[in-house]
């Protein structure tokens, strides 16, 4: 059984679609003003037309060049259109967007100097838009009609877009003009106006036949008393949902006293007021009281949601009677769940309701996607909220620690772990955000067995340990890294490796565990970073040398050496992969060094992963006689106690040691090569094949080493012990091949 991602696969429009997105500069040309257009394109399914200018701005390659391949009106027809938080201009929004009959249009927080008295305008300018446009968001824009009649531009008010039922003019500087002006539209069904400098609601009256939705969040520059605001509210006779609620972060007990007022008569006044009210919501308002919240629910049935959240009223007992109603709140999770799908875009109440999820998932034991789904659109959408953030990170650790993980599906896991490196990134000083993070990361199943930025992962926690000495939180570094490190593909990892300040970083925690004797985990993990490093990067040797980690491992090698359960392994593995580059062996060529790694290959009481890498070590370094500078005897003893001690090694069964190419046998292979280097490339060969045949007798046939072990294997003076073994790999090889040829012949379609 496998856990298959609730999201599913792309769908083949959408793999289509970021293809187009992906070759845009190969299948276009460029006008002379700079902008794009498709050298050739069919007339486009209308909503596929939509879906490709969604997809170039949610992929923020959505600007002034790439939108102009739609001023083709003919082959790609917009209708419902989003270029949210796009970098546009005036003259390339007039240009691509405002000839088609647009339907929808969410322009919010739209960058690049374009503001809502240029949208406004520009649309207004096509006939047909002024009255097909219906739904028009503009939150988080500068409407500024002043600058566009100071540029000559003509004042077209919102009334002229005779055809809007949706307005969004939430974060934006609408004044009681132009909220007259709006009030004038004859089929305005839903008007967002929070967080905006209105002072009277008054101009609402005139719709108040049509208006079925108004959302007044954190109304500061309101000046109505409560009985002109409730007078205004009762009028409104189509309103069907009311959001009045408060940012309480930023309020103290003086500010919002008469809208705290208003909601309270509301509650408490007659069910004359508003009687058809489907939703209210009246999160952060003070003073409210459960009494008032039950006769409110009570005399309004087609009530389905209500809006509680930092009110201190949304645990009343009475909620629990009213199966059918929806709330926001800190009672439960429920009540938390559903303040984070509903306020994704207020700062203030994605915090609360954060802080609360966080009590609700510290010792949880069920796995919950969706409530991590929602903490990660929480993050994504607030990305420069450092409490959100705070708070944000430590529920995903909750959210994700232990076996959790491994029951998400791994699409979410993949875009939580892409999210908590961009919080990495852009909270680098923060320690408590950074710890959180770490927390979160470090976990097998997630650095194993997720896709995400490795690398990126790699350098924002070696980043991290540089300017952190906390002992539990270096290990937890040091072992994500050392994971890590194993992950990256060639080309990361010739990156990675040329960063000389790394290595230093791990070389001063294997020294300063050193230095007092101890063996614990974060020296193995520091001991395996260095050597996955290292691996077939000569940079990287090189880089150790030069930072004398020859000199502190050889002092390792002296003084824990005694210390059977020391982690000789990690140690000769590195040493084993200077060995193999041949520029950097002048370098291994000290006595006392190789005394310690021959001692450790005669002794039959150390384990055959350590004496297989002293092996390793030696054979390189013997297999050329021209660049051996110590005496002749050493190299004697050294190729003879090679032979004795591999013929002694029994089969391992555990996996020791993987390559990422054969490579650095292929000099060790000659047949003029001495038995006891032949005999130690042979066996290792033996050993991967035997434990992972697939995977290395295609790597054997792709490099060309079946030939050098076939030529071995016939030639006269080749050692029998040798034939034996390449014999054996060969026949594995060809076992391999003709499985996997059986297999190709069953798989194969048949011809009729």
């Amino acid at each position: 059984m496998f856990l298959q991602d609730a999201e599913g696969p792309p769908t083949l429009c959408d793999l289509c679609l970021a293809q187009v997105c992906q070759s845009l500069s190969s299948l276009c040309s460029m006008r002379a003003d700079g902008s794009m257009s498709l050298i050739w394109a069919p007339v486009f399914p209308q909503e596929t037309a939509d879906q490709l200018l969604n997809h170039m701005a949610a992929k923020e390659i959505l600007n002034d060049t790439t939108v102009g391949i739609f001023r083709s009106c003919k082959e790609l027809r917009l209708r419902r259109a989003s270029i949210q938080s796009c970098p546009l201009s005036a003259e390339a929004f007039r240009l691509a967007l405002c000839p088609h009959r647009l339907l929808e249009l969410d322009a919010s927080w739209v960058s690049g100097g374009l503001t809502g008295a240029d949208i406004v305008s520009g649309l207004a300018s096509n006939p047909e838009c002024r009255s097909s446009l219906q739904r028009l968001s503009l939150s988080g824009l500068r409407l500024d009609w002043e600058s566009l009649e100071a540029n000559g531009g003509i004042h077209v008010g919102f009334s002229s877009l005779r055809g809007l039922r949706m307005l969004n003019l939430a974060n934006t500087d609408l004044n009681d003009a132009a909220l007259e002006d709006i009030c004038n539209l004859p089929h305005l069904e839903t008007l967002d106006i929070s967080c905006s400098a209105i002072s009277k609601l008054t101009a609402l009256l005139e719709c108040k036949n049509t208006l079925r939705s108004l959302i007044a969040h954190r109304q500061r520059h309101l000046d109505m008393s409560p009985a002109q605001l409730l007078f205004v509210f009762s009028q409104l006779h189509a309103l069907k949902h009311l959001d009045f609620s408060e940012d309480h972060f930023s309020v103290d007990d003086s500010d919002g006293r008469d809208g705290d007022e208003t909601v309270r008569q509301l509650l408490e006044g007659s069910p004359q007021v508003l009687p058809s009210l489907v939703s209210l919501d009246i999160s952060g308002r003070k003073r409210i009281s459960e009494a008032a919240i039950r006769s409110f629910v009570e005399s309004r049935s087609g009530l389905v949601f209500l809006g509680l959240l930092a009110t201190g009223v949304s645990s009343c007992d009475f909620f629990s009677t009213q199966k059918s109603l929806k709330v926001t709140g800190e009672a439960d999770e429920n009540q938390v769940c559903e303040a984070l799908r509903r306020y994704r875009d207020r700062e203030c109440f994605i915090r609360e309701a954060l802080v609360h999820l966080y009590s609700l998932t510290t010792d949880t034991d069920k796995p919950q996607p969706d409530v991590l789904k929602l903490v990660v659109s929480g993050m994504q959408r607030h990305p420069t909220s450092l409490q959100i953030h705070l708070v944000a990170t430590a529920c995903v650790f909750n959210l994700t620690t232990q076996d959790l993980a491994q029951a998400m599906p791994i699409s979410l896991l993949s875009s939580t772990v892409t999210q908590l490196l961009n919080t990495m990134k852009n909270f680098p000083n923060h320690q408590q955000v950074q710890k959180n993070c770490l927390l979160a990361l470090c976990s097998d199943y997630i650095l194993q067995e997720v896709p995400f930025d490795k690398y990126l992962a790699a350098m924002l926690v070696i980043n991290w340990l540089s300017s952190h000495e906390d002992p539990t939180l270096q290990r937890m570094a040091v072992a994500v890294i050392s994971i890590l490190v194993a992950k990256l593909s060639t080309e990361e990892m010739a990156q990675f490796s040329k960063d000389i300040f790394i290595m230093k970083q791990l070389l001063a925690i294997v020294q300063q565990k050193a230095m007092v004797g101890v063996v614990d985990s974060t020296l193995k993990f520091a001991l395996s970073a260095l050597w996955n490093l290292t691996d077939e990067m000569p940079v990287a040797a090189r880089n150790f040398i030069e930072c004398r980690g020859l000199e502190l491992y050889e002092e390792v090698l002296e003084c824990m050496f005694p210390l059977m359960l020391f982690p000789f392994q990690k140690v000769l593995g590195l040493l084993n992969n200077i060995a193999e580059v041949e520029e950097l062996q002048a370098d291994l060529m000290e006595e006392d060094i190789l005394e310690h790694i021959l001692s450790l290959l005669q002794d039959s009481q150390v384990d055959v992963g350590v004496r297989y890498f002293a092996g390793g070590i030696l054979a390189h370094l013997a297999s050329r006689p021209d660049a051996w500078t110590l005496e002749n005897e050493l190299r004697s003893t050294v190729l003879k106690q090679l032979h004795d001690s591999i013929m002694t090694w029994t089969h391992l069964e555990r996996e020791m040691v993987s390559y990422r190419s054969f490579h650095p046998f292929c000099p060790l292979l000659q047949t003029c090569q001495p038995a006891g280097v032949q005999l130690w490339a042979v066996w290792a060969i033996h050993l991967v094949c035997t434990q992972n045949t697939s995977h290395y007798s295609s790597m054997l046939e792709k490099e060309g080493l079946t030939e050098l072990l076939k030529a071995l294997a016939a030639h006269p003076s080749t050692h029998s012990d040798i034939k034996g073994l390449s014999d054996s790999v060969l026949s594995m090889v060809e076992q391999h091949q003709i499985h996997a040829g059986a297999f190709n012949n069953q798989t194969a379609p048949q011809r009729s």
